[in-house]
């Protein structure tokens, strides 16, 4: 696939211009008939055709919607993305008093939203080492949802007191955990995938206890020196110095 056709799935997939009733309901004719596809054949043997027969239309209309099927993909992160969106905002659970709890639920309901699709994650995994690959989660591609996810993380961390920079940072780190633990989470072949909820009750945990360790004044020098190399490597943007923290 050419630089312009990934240019193509980032356009049409987030688009702003807000689609008819009809046009939305069509685009999810065609999503929900490509994921019972990919989930049941998988993603590479699936093809445009299949989707748009499965669908109930021509071929023409399904590429109209969805250029190609890594932008059907996509749709789909983002689908994921918009229900863990809409359950952070209206279960209480997200809103727990103790951060803890905060990220435990943060977890655990992603797991809840992605439990069928064990096999399609999987398929689709193997594209987190492309950076350039549209499907990767580290693409330009998925951007858009990469910052909306680490907005749910932003807000499971809420008004922890931390120092500035630790704050700064952790959102992402506690993205990295997550997709390590959907990892492990594919493989997980445990009913209801036990061994990973085991795992994110470990995980959680153990950040909570750093997260509480890392105020400790006694660790400054300490933080000085792991954020001084994150900044030399660019993986953090410049942050107020430590005395603002809150």
């Amino acid at each position: 696939m050419t630089v312009g056709s990934y240019a193509h799935i980032i356009l049409n997939v987030f688009n702003t211009e807000k689609p008819t009733a009809k046009a939305e309901q069509t685009r999810a004719t065609i999503l929900n008939a490509a994921l019972q596809i990919f989930r049941s054949r998988g993603f590479d043997a699936a093809t445009m055709r299949e989707i748009a027969d499965s669908a109930g239309m021509a071929l023409g209309a399904a590429y109209y919607y969805f250029p190609s099927k890594e932008a059907i993909v996509i749709a789909y992160y983002q689908q994921v993305q918009d229900e863990h969106n809409r359950i952070m905002a209206s279960d209480p659970s997200a809103a727990a008093p103790d951060f803890k709890d905060r990220l435990k639920f943060a977890l655990q309901s992603k797991l809840d939203i992605l439990q069928n699709d064990r096999l399609l994650l999987g398929a689709l995994f193997r594209f987190v080492g492309e950076p350039s690959h549209p499907l990767s989660v580290f693409g330009s591609a998925t951007s858009p949802i990469r910052q909306q996810s680490l907005s749910t993380f932003d807000r499971a961390i809420g008004d922890q007191k931390l120092p500035a920079e630790t704050r700064a940072a952790l959102p992402s780190a506690l993205w990295a955990l997550h997709l390590a633990i959907l990892l492990f989470f594919i493989y997980d072949q445990t009913p209801n995938q036990q061994r990973t909820r085991r795992l994110v009750e470990g995980a959680v945990e153990i950040v909570s206890r750093l997260v509480k360790l890392a105020s400790n004044p006694l660790l400054k020098p300490i933080r000085g020196k792991l954020f001084s190399l994150i900044r030399e490597l660019d993986l953090l943007p410049a942050q107020p110095a430590e005395g603002a923290a809150q």
